[in-house]
């Protein structure tokens, strides 16, 4: 059996008990096939709580790079892949010790760091991905502390969320950048993620051109992983909020922001990208509406 190196690829901000409970469970991964290494490469993007440091000293193995708190997320995953690419980690659980062997790594794993991931997670998305073949991506499903299914795979124009079967893969258009497996394969043919998507959406104009590129894309079974702590803010859907601001959320970095919505549905809607364009717009005011004249 050829030898496995997963580039594990993970971003962090002011989350330094999640990401330390991300690096943990990744750590305790079993059942991988034998001789499998990680090399984790982590790009923190101007923590001010500690996090660089506590990686550091509790996952020595682990590449830690401090950006400014200006890059945004999907930067800050190129730059992690990046550094995935210039030979560093390999050898120990989670990365090759300073100064030792390194490794061309076979797979690169796509980690939120607010993410904790089941003990067989790893091993189950290798398993799905040998069963589908190298041109396969394959995406961890994620649930919430209530078992509901948050993050995973899309389907359809609408991007609708699929949930994991029990014993089979899902195949799905795109994904969540949550917990994706991207085989050496794969990412020669298709790359980073874009860089005009600067916080979200990425992830999607990934998959999307992944299957454009002749990929095919599964969900793996059962879920991968958990979310830790708590829900994330409402942004554009917090009651009562007024129209002018639920339109200020909507179109910020943290949602949809309009020329990088608009790259994406140029690139994968036509003809439909006009109207794509302005539906979650036009849905967010009148839910703001709608809000205001029920309070």
């Amino acid at each position: 059996m050829h030898s496995v190196h997963l580039a594990v690829l993970m971003t962090s901000h002011d989350r330094r008990a999640r990401t330390l409970s991300a690096l943990r469970a990744l750590e305790e991964q079993r059942g991988l096939p034998a001789g499998t290494t990680f090399g984790v490469h982590l790009v923190d993007t101007g923590s001010t709580d500690g996090t660089p440091e506590a990686v550091r000293l509790r996952h020595p193995a682990v590449e830690v790079m401090s950006v400014g708190a200006d890059v945004p997320h999907n930067q800050a995953l190129r730059i992690a892949s990046r550094n995935s690419r210039s030979g560093g980690g390999g050898g120990g659980p989670l990365g090759g010790a300073p100064g030792g062997p390194t490794h061309t790594w076979t797979h690169q794993l796509w980690l939120d760091d607010r993410v904790e991931l089941f003990p067989d997670a790893v091993a189950n998305l290798l398993r799905t991905a040998a069963a589908a073949g190298t041109r396969t991506v394959v995406v961890g499903a994620v649930r919430n502390a209530y078992g509901d299914t948050v993050h995973s795979g899309r389907r359809g124009r609408s991007l609708a969320l699929v949930e994991p079967g029990e014993h089979r893969p899902e195949p799905c258009d795109t994904y969540d950048g949550r917990v994706v497996l991207v085989p050496r394969a794969v990412y020669d043919l298709v790359g980073d993620p874009d860089k005009v998507f600067r916080h979200r959406m990425g992830d999607y104009d990934h998959g999307c051109r992944a299957r454009r590129a002749g990929v095919t894309v599964f969900v793996a079974p059962g879920h991968a992983g958990a979310c830790v702590g708590g829900p994330d803010a409402p942004g554009s859907r917090e009651p009562g909020i007024g129209v002018r601001e639920a339109l200020r959320r909507v179109t910020s970095a943290q949602e949809l922001p309009l020329h990088p919505w608009w790259v994406f549905c140029l690139r994968h809607t036509w003809p439909w990208a006009p109207y794509l364009m302005l539906s979650p717009y036009a849905r967010t005011a009148a839910r703001a509406t709608l809000g205001r004249l029920r309070g």
